[in-house]
């Protein structure tokens, strides 16, 4: 922070924000401006111009001499182009220059970007589209234009674009039933979300001896530390004063592009932590959540950290995840997923919880689908993420009210009470009349619903488009019901829809421990599907009711999907291929050399010891050799079938039956390889191994 500077001050300094562009806008322009980020409206040129204008004198005189549109292919990352604002004159000076067009439309080459088919090679036309909806900001002495990216023919080739449609889908749907439900005066509803981050720091010098790292984000070898997360003790721990630096460092910098981060603390593994920002409409935060994360290594790297976002980094302790809480927001400021003092008679808020109740139950496979990477698949199941069973949690009030309204019996709401704490001192606090299950794919937290399910370097632009259409599409089923029961008594018919919804999808409510053997074959006898890997969930993607959701509510055409389809078990073979080659080069390369060194040592030091006193017993030097030697046996063994088999999965053409012999073969070769190295490397000094050791790694921090 600048000296003497406030967080009111820096808070947003390089966003040319609502606030800016009231400041320099004319009234008329900026009216139309605001118009077209409220209601989705056109913006026409004429407009553009006089914003990219005002737009260009204001990040010059923030030091920007570029502009780039900034955009997100289904890489997963963030996409740019840079243009300077110079124009060179006939006398030798230069002007700067930025016209509406220029902040419209951009021309990148789309060619090398992913497309899953959707367009030939040679055809390398792409367009990007500015979102007005999302500021534009200034980083690294350039002007970012948020925006969305298409083929020649129109086909989205992005995340932004059908994250946009799944919004206006939803809006649509909601101020549908929200007329309905007498609400006049509503005209849009906008998603809402906020993304709570977790992260690994660890330190740069340590994390650059470490291929595996490098190269896949996660360490394919490596035995655990005594000491892992067993004390709990790291949880909401103290910060250490270099982690504070850089939390206050990271701080700073998201909030001069009006992120904003409000929440940080220690998480459960050593080295883990965590951020969260406030809510914000859904395509922002989208936004928000890549620059994040860009930022975040960014800023690590000025601290000597290197900032880890893969699900998985480390076997044996806690991944990390994104939790992605999600809700609904009218334009008159109604949070319809608040169910008020008497949710019972709160019509409104029952219809759109019984929405989301449908939309989870429906659509259960393709939201598993929306948060499946070859990387999120090592940490769903584990102890600190959901299953791969995906379930809702209402906890015990809110579940009482659901059973009152399906078996038709009466319901009394739970009266809030003061906790005793037993000791008079202490303020009395008040009770919440439910509790929450960190076991929960989709749990309601009291005036939204947070879903666990999305790893730590996804985009949750996937989880918040199926999210968002299958809400949209229950809300249509919902809306057709009442219509259709317009003789009857109205808030009759409305209760009898909420009845029928529930009874019909009841099954995906559970509020107990979903890590228990007991609830994976209690989900199986409710028909709950357990996706467990991502060849397992892709064909879902491309299914007859999968299309139907999409192309009904106009969110992907027919090819948009199948290509994403293309795209995600490419990303998934590869992304194994990639740990597979790495793997074996670490193995052949690292961990024999300091096998073999000390074997070497160990057999000297007995032969050292023999010849000096020739009685001496040499047992240790002697098992440890033995055992040694069985491993380095096991593990040429092993490594010579994943590199064989390896070499099969490189020439299997079909994409699907491709990623299934990934995850069924070329997983297992190297998790029986994995555990031969690991058990070896626990009996090998650190100083045998020409890399850091998991204790070395996450103790390292100061």
């Amino acid at each position: 922070m600048e000296k003497n500077a406030t967080v009111s001050e820096i808070y947003g300094s390089l966003v040319f924000s609502d606030r800016v562009m009231r400041e320099r806008l004319p009234k008329d322009v900026y009216r139309a401006v605001h118009k077209t980020i409220a209601n989705g409206t056109h913006l026409e040129l004429d407009v553009a111009n006089s914003v990219a204008a005002a737009m260009k004198e204001w990040a010059i005189e923030h030091g920007a001499t570029h502009f780039t549109h900034w955009f997100q292919p289904m890489t997963g990352l963030t996409a740019e182009k840079h243009d300077g604002f110079l124009s060179p004159e006939p006398d030798g000076s230069v002007i700067m220059e930025f016209s509406g067009k220029e902040l419209v439309k951009g021309e990148p080459d789309a060619s090398s970007f992913p497309s899953g088919g959707l367009r030939a090679t040679f055809e390398a036309r792409g367009y990007t589209a500015w979102d007005p909806s999302s500021p534009a900001f200034i980083k690294d002495g350039s002007l970012y234009i948020p925006t969305a990216f298409c083929a020649y023919t129109g086909e989205a080739l992005d995340k932004k674009t059908p994250l946009l449609r799944s919004m206006e889908a939803l809006s649509r749907e909601a101020v549908r039933m929200l007329k309905l439900l007498g609400y006049d005066d509503v005209n849009r509803v906008t998603a809402t979300i906020g993304s709570e981050q977790e992260y690994f720091l660890i330190d740069k010098d340590l994390y650059k001896k470490r291929k595996d790292l490098l190269f896949t984000g996660r360490t394919l070898i490596g035995a655990p530390a005594s000491k892992g997360q067993e004390m709990e003790d790291h949880y909401f721990g103290v910060l250490k004063p270099k982690v504070s630096a850089y939390m206050h460092d990271l701080d700073e910098e998201l909030w001069k592009l009006g992120i904003p981060i409000k929440t940080k603390h220690n998480e459960v593994a050593p080295s883990q932590h965590e951020l969260a920002p406030v809510f914000e409409t859904a395509n922002i935060a989208v936004d928000h959540n890549q620059l994040t994360m860009e930022v975040m290594k960014k800023v690590a790297d000025r601290h000597n950290y290197a900032c880890l976002l893969h699900e998985k980094p480390f076997e044996g302790i806690n991944g990390s995840g994104k939790h992605n809480n999600w809700s609904m927001v009218t334009n008159t400021g109604i949070n319809l997923l608040d169910p008020g003092r008497h949710p019972s008679g709160n019509l409104r808020f029952l219809v759109f919880l019984m929405a989301v109740i449908a939309a989870v139950d429906e659509y259960a496979d393709i939201l598993r689908l929306s948060v499946a990477t070859a990387g999120n698949d090592h940490r769903l199941g584990g102890n600190e993420a959901p299953p791969a069973i995906v379930s809702m949690f209402v906890g015990d009030e809110l579940g009482a009210l659901l059973t009152s309204i399906e078996e038709g019996s009466g319901f009394s709401e739970a009266k809030k009470t003061q906790m005793e704490m037993g000791a008079t001192v202490l303020p009395h606090i008040t009770r919440d009349t439910t509790d929450r299950n960190r076991t929960s794919p989709f749990a309601f937290t009291g005036n939204k619903f947070e879903f666990r399910m999305p790893g730590s370097s996804l985009s949750v632009a996937n989880a918040n488009i199926v999210l968002n259409t299958a809400v949209a599409e229950a809300l249509r089923q919902m809306s057709e019901a009442i219509e259709g029961a317009k003789e009857e008594d109205f808030e009759e018919a409305v209760r009898r829809v909420i009845k029928d919804t529930l009874t019909q999808h009841a099954r995906i409510l559970f509020n107990g421990n979903g890590y228990t053997e007991e609830w994976v074959e209690e989900a199986a006898r409710r028909g709950l599907d357990n996706l467990k890997s991502v060849p397992e969930a892709m064909p879902r993607w491309i299914s007859e009711k999968s299309v139907d959701l999409f192309t009904r509510h106009g969110i992907f055409t027919k090819g948009e999907l199948d290509s994403r389809y293309e795209i995600l078990l490419e990303n998934y073979t590869k992304t194994i291929h990639i740990e597979s080659l790495t793997m074996q080069e670490m193995v052949r390369k690292d961990f024999t050399e300091g096998l073999v060194a000390y074997m070497r040592d160990l057999a000297k030091e007995a032969a050292d010891k023999k010849a000096v006193l020739p009685d001496a017993a040499c047992s240790l030097e002697s098992a440890l050799l033995k055992t040694l030697d069985g491993a380095a046996g096991k593990i040429h063994e092993l490594l010579a079938v994943l590199t064989a088999d390896t070499k099969t999965a490189e020439g299997i053409a079909d994409a699907q039956e491709s990623a299934e012999f990934y995850e069924e073969t070329i997983l297992k070769d190297m998790e029986a390889l994995r555990a031969e190295t690991d058990a070896a490397e626990a009996l090998i000094p650190d100083a045998y191994l020409p890399y850091p050791t998991y204790g070395a790694i996450l103790f390292s921090l100061r």
